[in-house]
């Protein structure tokens, strides 16, 4: 059977791989501590849940507008004017089946053979692929531990080239939990403004946020460049929400309508259920979402102190998000029998079969020196895995 080249071109999302290898191991009987989960461990709040089944029993279960119900553009308009003080219209709105499907429909509504996407790394698994299905080239900007893995405005303006045709950011970060200060991203924006260049703003984790500074995007520190910023967001993150498929882009009305002419021709209206409920997340009292992060601020602050006592192991610390991306590669050319570990898969593989801890190796992410590993789990079992990852680096020569 013959499958068409742009499959070979990519590769399998590493995260859910792990994931569905962390499920596997677990339903043959392994105690497996799982820190490869991009997910809140959390339930969704009932209130949401409520709605759903209102919506359920009420009938509200047939197709709606492609791009999403009046209603909750409406809330998406109300949230980004409430957290970001950015205005928007019904008609610059797009709601998706997650930030993923934002993303995936915005590239193939942008891009073509031979455009430049700029993606600084250590990056989301699946910015590279997303533009690489869509004939786009990725040009990958390394950051530097030492600059908190963000990207300097000088990176920036060397990697631009004629075929520049988007910058994507994210902040916070997955996987490094970094994030952009006001004045980092209105020195980025200097380097943008007399550039035609879109800017997508990935800020499905703004509200997993432990910064001393604000959360911004670059569209309301610059709002010059407000036309050429498409804010994608979502409900997965901050609400617990991730297997009910919402996201959504705010962008000029040329591009909304583009996403949504696509959007008709691949998956239709996300599920109308899905939309009464993230409705209702996004319009409720908000007295869980900063519940949440300070639940995981203290998972953060266990977790990085305890990364950084294991010999050869250090652990930068996060500003957001519920990620760690520790620095692994101190131990890089140790051996355990005829195991040795020469990169972040190695060890990856290692912690697995040896002491049953999962996470997922800097490799997807573009840094083969690190791993990252998920605090969205309780901390009784960052604890736990943190036993294992030291007593298994012990008995590393």
């Amino acid at each position: 059977m013959r499958l068409s080249a742009r499959v070979g071109r990519i590769s399998p999302s590493e995260t859910l791989a792990i994931t569905a290898k962390v499920n596997a191991l677990r339903a043959q009987g392994r105690d497996v501590i799982g820190f490869g989960a991009g997910e809140p461990d959390f339930d969704t709040p009932d209130n949401i849940k409520d709605a759903a089944i209102k919506a359920i029993q009420s009938g509200f279960t047939k197709y709606t507008p492609v791009g999403g119900t009046d209603e909750l553009k409406d809330a998406i308009i109300n949230k980004l004017k409430r957290d970001n003080r950015l205005e928007y219209k019904r008609s610059q709105i797009v709601v998706s089946c997650g930030a993923k499907h934002t993303l995936y429909n915005l590239a193939q509504i942008y891009f073509d053979a031979g455009d430049e996407v700029i993606i600084p790394a250590p990056y989301w698994v699946s910015y590279p692929d997303i533009v690489t299905l869509a004939d786009g080239t990725p040009v990958i900007v390394k950051t530097e531990e030492k600059d908190a893995f963000k990207m300097k405005p000088e990176q920036l303006a060397a990697a631009i080239t004629a075929r520049t045709r988007a910058l994507i950011l994210n902040s916070p970060s997955n996987p490094t939990g970094a994030a952009y200060s006001p004045d980092e991203l209105k020195a980025i924006a200097q380097v943008l403004l007399d550039k035609d260049i879109l800017i997508i703003t990935d800020d499905i984790y703004e509200k997993i946020f432990y910064a001393g500074f604000p959360f911004a995007n670059i569209a309301n520190v610059e709002p010059k460049l407000k036309d050429r910023v498409v804010v994608v967001n979502g409900v997965s993150k901050t609400y617990a929400m991730t297997g009910w498929r919402i996201g959504y882009a705010a962008a000029a009305e040329e591009i909304a309508s583009a996403i949504s002419k696509i959007q008709s021709q691949n998956t239709s209206n996300p599920t109308s259920i899905a939309q009464k409920a993230a409705v209702e997340a996004l319009s409720c009292d908000q007295t869980m979402v900063g519940d949440m992060a300070a639940e995981f601020k203290k998972r953060r602050d266990y977790i990085v102190a305890a990364l950084n006592e294991i010999p050869g192991i250090s652990c930068f610390s996060p500003e957001g998000a519920f990620y760690v991306f520790p620095n692994v590669s101190g131990i890089y050319g140790r051996s355990c029998g005829s195991k040795v570990i020469n990169g972040s898969a190695d060890f990856i593989d290692y912690l697995l079969d040896e002491a049953n801890v999962a996470g997922v190796p800097g490799a997807a992410f573009g840094s083969d020196s690190h791993i990252r590993l998920s605090y969205a789990t309780s901390l009784k079992n960052i604890e736990e895995g943190i036993r294992r990852i030291r007593e298994a680096v012990s008995k590393l020569t």
